[in-house]
């Protein structure tokens, strides 16, 4: 099973070329995440088994990225968060679902803010650009999941949004509205109009494209 999975790791060590680390290093950590892989997997699900191990891979490989990152956490904060994961992975095949973090930090004894804290101190920091998913060829990046505070966007504001807005139809002006005068989230935004996020993304888009071409 790991020879015959070896081209599985390079593939998925080629994602993380860009980051200025060793290939060979990578390709080794890799190996290691195929072979928890490989001990873990169920041949008796009816599930392809690169389909397991990918995620196995890539999860070994950022936890290597995350624990040589130039940010150094204390070894005492990382051993707290990889008991949480252990622990939520436990809870989550007991349980049936995502467990809470009070669930979590009740499973590894200590307090809530602990935990969260060591989870926090963890995580891969990510581009704002860096796509979430695709929705019919409609792809959304992190950043449209973010609250705006005033960006380069800022400009539609107060009494200039009337004036800014008035050429849109009905639903852009109710999405502009909300993105950038209330500040919501594309999901948020999402919720409240009735539609997918892959819309909002979409008519947000053309709204913006009618309004910087308004003021040229």
């Amino acid at each position: 099973m790991i020879e015959g999975n070896l081209r599985l790791v390079l593939s998925v060590v080629q994602k993380f070329s860009g980051r200025g680390e060793s290939l060979d290093d990578l390709f080794q950590v890799g190996c290691i995440g195929l072979m928890k892989a490989v001990d873990n997997f169920d041949p008796t699900l009816d599930v392809k088994f690169s389909t397991y191990g990918v995620p196995m891979i890539v999860g070994e490989i950022r936890r290597f990225l995350r624990d040589n990152n130039t940010v150094r956490v204390s070894r005492s904060v990382r051993d707290v968060a990889y008991r949480a994961m252990q622990a939520r992975e436990e809870l989550e095949k007991a349980l049936g679902r995502e467990p809470t973090l009070e669930e979590t930090s009740k499973k590894v004894g200590l307090p809530r803010r602990t935990v969260t804290l060591a989870l926090e101190s963890i995580v891969e920091p990510v581009s704002l650009y860096e796509p979430v998913y695709s929705d019919g060829g409609d792809t959304l990046y992190v950043m449209d999941q973010v609250s705006d505070s005033g960006g380069e966007e800022s400009w539609i504001s107060g009494l200039q949004f009337r004036d800014t807005v008035h050429a849109l139809g009905t639903r852009e002006k109710k999405i502009m509205e909300l993105r950038y005068l209330a500040g919501k989230t594309q999901m948020e935004v999402a919720k409240e109009v009735g539609i997918s996020q892959a819309q909002v993304s979409r008519l947000e888009k053309n709204a913006m494209k009618q309004i910087k071409n308004q003021l040229q």
